[in-house]
């Protein structure tokens, strides 16, 4: 049975660490507020410039047969189905989030396995994710870039530079798709798992012939418009999956520092009933003792 100093011990020890996780949960709760203002402004652009770039795809459906419209434009949207395949892994850098950075390694995991015996590519975002793929053995994957310690302040220049080496590897090694895996922020208490295909872009050739964008005219021409505009898509893209996956960490890691600050309250609670037991049990002692002596010496 533990003696009544090392109870103490173990309250002031509860009562530091939930101390410490309190703190972490009020700064987490400021960073996400910023972050989500970042998102909200954000997404609006990377939602129109998916949108104008479909219509510039439906306008290169339409015309077949110009000649204005650029062959390299058509890489960012047909790929060789034998390709290798390449995989954007979005992670924190930090653990103490919950299971956050754990449901990310567990997707990639099956990636990777139902990608067995291809060879593959890797761009990694996030210190977990990199010492992840540190860790494995026997696959035949080479890592392009790795972005690391960029959380919780994330810019457009990191987006830039993750885009565009996963645009040079698109285009110099020839491949299939660039998945991408990372959290989506949905609310304080909530984040989506998403596997999205980044590259090639999706086509809008599919849609009925009424829901296809208008034939309007384009100065300069809708090719190299388009050609133009691809890269800028892909890295904007990028930068918006960047700042969910920030404030998806953000809010995990609030979430998860405010059920340890429940959990250490309630231990420092059950670990106070248990010191006063005890003291309890030590005067009721002394007092029998003293009794007990009082009643010897009176006989």
């Amino acid at each position: 049975m533990a003696s009544l100093r090392d109870i103490r011990r173990k309250i002031k020890s509860v009562k530091s660490t939930e101390q410490i996780t309190r703190a972490m949960k009020m700064v987490a709760a400021a960073r996400m507020r910023r972050s989500q203002g970042a998102i909200l402004s954000a997404r609006p652009f990377a939602v129109k410039m998916e949108e104008l770039i479909r219509d510039l795809d439906a306008l290169h459906h339409a015309r077949t047969e110009s000649e204005d419209c650029p062959e390299s434009i058509r890489e960012f949207f047909e790929s060789p189905a034998d390709g290798p395949a390449g995989l954007i892994l979005i992670t924190g850098d930090k653990g103490l989030c919950g299971a956050f950075n754990t449901t990310l390694l567990r997707a990639a995991l099956e990636w990777f396995r139902s990608h067995e015996g291809r060879k593959t590519y890797l761009a990694v975002v996030g210190r977990k994710g990199r010492d992840f793929v540190r860790r494995l053995r026997g696959l035949d994957c080479e890592v392009v870039t790795e972005l690391v310690g960029i959380f919780p302040k994330v810019g457009f220049h990191h987006a830039e530079v993750l885009g565009k080496a996963v645009i040079e590897t698109y285009l110099d090694k020839k491949l299939a798709q660039w998945d991408v895996l990372y959290n989506e922020f949905k609310s304080a208490a909530q984040q989506r798992l998403v596997r999205a295909t980044l590259l090639p872009v999706a086509e809008i050739a599919s849609q009925a012939p009424d829901e296809r964008a208008p034939d309007f005219s384009f100065e300069p021409d809708y090719g190299r418009l388009l050609q133009a505009l691809l890269p800028r898509h892909i890295k904007a893209q990028l930068y918006r999956m960047l700042l969910e996956s920030q404030a998806a960490e953000l809010s995990a890691r609030m979430n998860a520092m405010d059920a340890a600050s429940k959990n250490a309250a309630e231990l420092r609670e059950a670990l106070n009933v248990q010191a006063n037991r005890q003291r309890q049990g030590m005067i009721t002692k002394e007092i029998a003792e003293l009794v007990g002596g009082a009643e010897a010496l009176a006989a």
